[in-house]
């Protein structure tokens, strides 16, 4: 069965970024918010850090120590919004226990939203308005699922997990793209019952290991979104040791991971377009 590896379908869609950032009269620009001193924070920001730069997206990092108040990041969001120089900026989570995510990203003008976290953002994506900002993430799974020839339309998806930052929306986009949805969470009586039937499993509820060879179809497409960290080691959700002699399965690391970041540069490079 085939390794979904996100590192190709990300080099390929970083590629197309850059060659449209190469025809723009000014260089796209990208504005990190991060608060407190999470030492996974820091390496996924340098990550995207590194990854905008090489195809030529400025980037500003504004940092804010562990002790900082919401009002005063709340106050770095209202003066990235009405900095004409910012195309796009994401708050990095997560954010100091004293913080509200949810209002700090509400704050965030859904132009400049680039990682499709807004309510705004979100409702144009339910309702199939306009061109709002998807997902990163959500968008990254789709994208490697048709990178990897998984055919969505017609087929039955499983999402597993209910969050707002991957569950939720990810279901709406395997929706949109005709597939069957089934959403499963902590309350689902038998989980095995609806992954056996799954052409595609979507596997975002952070609990470690949690889909076994056995709850899985042969030649199933399975894409691992879940990032614990058990004993210094980032886990997904999927066995993917015994899975991956069954199923088609995304590693983690090296999953969705790598299509995350993608897809956040591609989000900052349209918003560029769209503003010039």
């Amino acid at each position: 069965m085939k390794t979904l590896s996100g590192r190709e379908p990300a080099e390929r869609i970083l590629e197309d970024a850059g060659q449209r950032v190469a025809k723009m009269a000014r260089k796209p620009r990208l504005a990190i918010v991060l608060a407190g001193n999470d030492p996974a924070s820091e390496t996924y920001v340098k990550r995207k850090l590194e990854r905008a730069a090489e195809v030529g997206v400025e980037t500003t990092l504004e940092r804010l120590d562990e002790n900082a108040s919401e009002t005063e990041i709340l106050k770095v969001v209202k003066r990235l919004n009405k900095d004409k120089g910012i195309d796009g900026f994401i708050v990095q989570a997560p954010l100091p226990k004293n913080m509200d995510y949810t209002r700090i990203v509400e704050a965030i003008d859904p132009e400049k939203d680039v990682d499709g976290w807004t309510s705004a953002n979100l409702g144009r994506m339910l309702n199939g308005l306009g061109k709002p900002f998807l997902p990163a993430t959500p968008l990254g799974v789709i994208r490697m699922l048709e990178h990897y020839g998984a055919g969505i339309a017609g087929n039955h998806a499983v999402v597993v997990g209910r969050s707002n930052v991957v569950g939720k929306p990810v279901a709406m986009l395997l929706l949109g793209k005709d597939a069957t949805v089934t959403i499963c969470h902590s309350k689902t009586r038998d989980l095995a019952e609806h992954t056996k039937k799954a052409d595609i499993i979507v596997a975002a509820a952070g609990v470690p290991g949690l889909v076994k060879a056995d709850m899985v179809k042969e030649g199933a497409y399975i894409i691992d979104v879940g990032t614990t960290s058990v004993g210094g080691k980032i886990k997904g959700d999927v066995d993917f040791e015994n899975v991956i002699k069954k199923a088609h399965c995304s590693p983690v690391p090296g999953g969705v991971g790598p299509m995350t970041v993608a897809m956040l540069i591609s989000n900052v490079v349209e918003a560029a377009s769209r503003r010039q």
